[in-house]
């Protein structure tokens, strides 16, 4: 059975439910960074599919709203939306519903990140409406004690982000590991299934494999991907260090 690091080095037991995506697990965020939309944006998302097929490791990328259903037309990988709302498909405009998801091809979505931060009992209605669907959610959390209410609502996966590091040079797993090391134990003590990814900061191999150590089961990345002059090269450095 899969298994991750605890506190002392030791390997972790962990359920033996399949996450939905696979694991562990490379989450690109494209934001809505002008370098990553329109046909950029499948241009990425294809790069990451090749380079992650390569390396044997699971990817998804999550493009803007308005590039979900050409990326999700165009690779084989999971795509997922950035953000998704508690409503019916119907007279919601400028709202997305999970139908919409469903339509455009995705798998999944993020739910309350930093950038877009929602209410918890939003949180758990939109865990359950994609759970219900069919589709992965992968919710944030800014820190561990929020990362152990929101993995009551049992989602597949649960990425630990400190909003202060998001964007910048210094990654949660070397600047902050303790949050990595708490936010796992936190939510493996509410929800064993759910698995934990590692984001803010993470620019390069050793910033992957650091947090793996401390049991995360993955990584969400934005920034270092989507900014870099060289997606390919940046895609190809990260998957090192899985």
């Amino acid at each position: 059975m899969p298994s991750a690091r605890d506190r002392s080095g030791r390997r972790r037991p962990l359920s033996a439910e399949r996450p939905p995506l696979g694991s562990p697990l490379f989450v690109l965020n494209l934001k809505t960074f002008p370098q990553a939309l329109g046909p950029r944006a499948v241009a990425v998302a294809s790069e990451l599919a090749q380079a992650g097929r390569s390396a044997g490791v699971r990817v998804a990328v999550a493009p803007s709203v308005a590039d979900l259903a050409a990326v999700a037309g165009s690779v084989s990988v999971p795509v997922l939306a950035q953000h998704v709302d508690p409503v019916d498909a119907g007279p919601t405009t400028g709202f997305v519903p999970v139908a919409a998801l469903v339509a455009a091809g995705a798998k999944g979505s993020l739910v309350n990140h930093s950038e877009h931060p929602l209410p918890v009992p939003t949180v758990r209605e939109l865990a359950r409406r994609l759970a219900e669907a069919g589709l992965a959610s992968v919710v944030c959390a800014r820190n561990p004690a929020v990362a152990r209410r929101l993995a009551a609502f049992r989602p597949p996966y649960l990425a630990i982000e400190p909003p202060e590091l998001i964007g910048g040079r210094r990654a949660v797993s070397t600047a902050k590991p303790g949050v990595i090391v708490e936010g796992v134990a936190a939510v493996q003590a509410v929800s064993p299934s759910t698995r934990v990814l590692c984001g803010a900061g993470i620019h390069d191999r050793r910033d992957v494999r650091r947090a793996l150590e401390l049991g995360a089961e993955g990584i969400l990345v934005a920034s270092a991907v989507a900014l870099a002059r060289r997606p390919r090269s940046a895609i190809a450095e990260l998957l090192r260090g899985f």
